[in-house]
């Protein structure tokens, strides 16, 4: 397609420069991290889709949050460990994923996940020239998840109950 001409009136294509611009939010001191939401592999349409592939949802079952490896280290997160993010505008919790192809400062999480819906913490703010909203990029914060503690109590909890 477009090997031998465009369809304009004279046959080329109208290429039209846009400049630059920062998102509407960036990182700060307090959202140090940058949210990138996007596809797996395992599940590249909706959940609403996807998740109802039994064979994709046993290999990818559980949603995961991806970071580089150190910046797991710098919050004291194992991978499998709960984490919690945190945008001005929601969070959610999933599993901590090391990887290693993410540079530092960025978390990536897939958006097909119903239990950790990423674009609950995105922004919906337009960019001004595509009319686009700023679903794939915002800044968050992101800790440990404080009910892994709570979680492993009511299982013991859960045990002592039954015995």
């Amino acid at each position: 397609m477009f090997t031998e001409s465009f369809p304009t009136k004279d046959g080329k294509a109208k290429l039209v420069p846009s400049p630059f611009s920062d998102a509407d939010e960036i990182p700060d001191e307090e959202y140090p991290y940058v949210l990138n939401t996007g596809r797996q592999l395992e599940h590249w349409h909706t959940g609403a889709m996807m998740r109802r592939a039994s064979m994709l949802d046993a290999i990818e079952p559980v949603p995961v949050i991806s970071m580089h490896p150190e910046e797991l280290e710098k919050i004291s997160v194992k991978p499998g460990d709960m984490i919690k993010v945190t945008s001005r505008r929601g969070e959610l919790v999933g599993y901590a994923r090391a990887d290693a192809w993410l540079q530092s400062g960025q978390v990536f999480i897939p958006f097909n996940f119903r239990e950790a819906a990423a674009n609950l913490l995105t922004n919906p703010t337009l960019d001004p020239f595509g009319k686009i909203p700023e679903f794939k990029f915002c800044a968050v914060r992101v800790a440990p998840a404080d009910f892994q503690r709570d979680a492993r109590r009511a299982d013991r909890d859960r045990a002592s109950l039954e015995a």
